[in-house]
């Protein structure tokens, strides 16, 4: 069993990882500004921000995973690519690092373009996907003794469209994963599902990868 953090822990994707990880006997260590009143049984709470990077490493001592569940919209716009730059600089080498992005960077097609850069993709998504990307700019330019993987969900991921736990996904590689429909979705716990079987069954060391149904 691994010791995971999942900082942002108490948002949409990070409760859900939180849940699923509990579930299945690993440690669970939250992290997030607030300790959130409904918490899950046999998780851990603290209070952290990626806006003081030292004091989260030293919370931070002693687990085997890190999943970064931070978007950058709000007071974080613009922040946390240069904060998760900071803490993988000041984490322990052998922390193995996973990042949950957006689709945008997801490509339409193997070798294409990417989802941002379509015309309907929405403009006011695009501080936070291009932020995301640059944070898989940084990663793959970083050093090859870190192990991380970086994880795009599918286009109608959120919590407005919650969806339930199947236990099933299917991985897209780079390209975003699309229904028969050409519709992109996958819940909040199934997302979750495979987080989590990465952690337990690295398939993607030093990678990203795509989630959906």
């Amino acid at each position: 069993m691994a010791r995971i953090a999942v900082i942002g822990g108490t948002g949409y994707a990070g409760s859900h990882i939180v849940a699923e990880a509990v579930s299945r006997g690993h440690t669970v260590v939250s992290v997030a500004r607030s300790v959130p009143a409904e918490r899950v049984e046999g998780a851990t709470y603290i209070e952290g921000t990626l806006l003081d990077v030292p004091s989260l490493v030293a919370e931070l001592e002693g687990v085997d995973v890190v999943v970064l569940a931070v978007p950058a919209r709000g007071d974080m716009e613009g922040n946390v690519r240069s904060n998760v730059d900071e803490l993988l600089v000041e984490l322990p080498a052998d922390v193995r690092v996973g990042v949950i992005g957006g689709a945008g960077g997801s490509l339409i097609e193997p070798g294409g373009e990417r989802l941002v850069d379509q015309p309907s993709f929405t403009e006011e998504y695009k501080p936070e996907a291009l932020e995301a990307i640059g944070i898989l700019e940084d990663l793959k330019g970083g050093p090859a003794a870190r192990d991380w993987f970086y994880v795009h969900p599918a286009g109608g991921f959120g919590a407005w469209n919650p969806g339930e736990r199947t236990g099933s996904y299917r991985d897209g590689g780079d390209v975003l994963v699309t229904d028969a429909e050409g519709e992109s979705f996958i819940s909040g716990a199934d997302l979750a599902v495979a987080v989590v079987d990465e952690i337990e069954e690295p398939k993607h060391s030093r990678e990203r990868f795509t989630v959906g149904y």
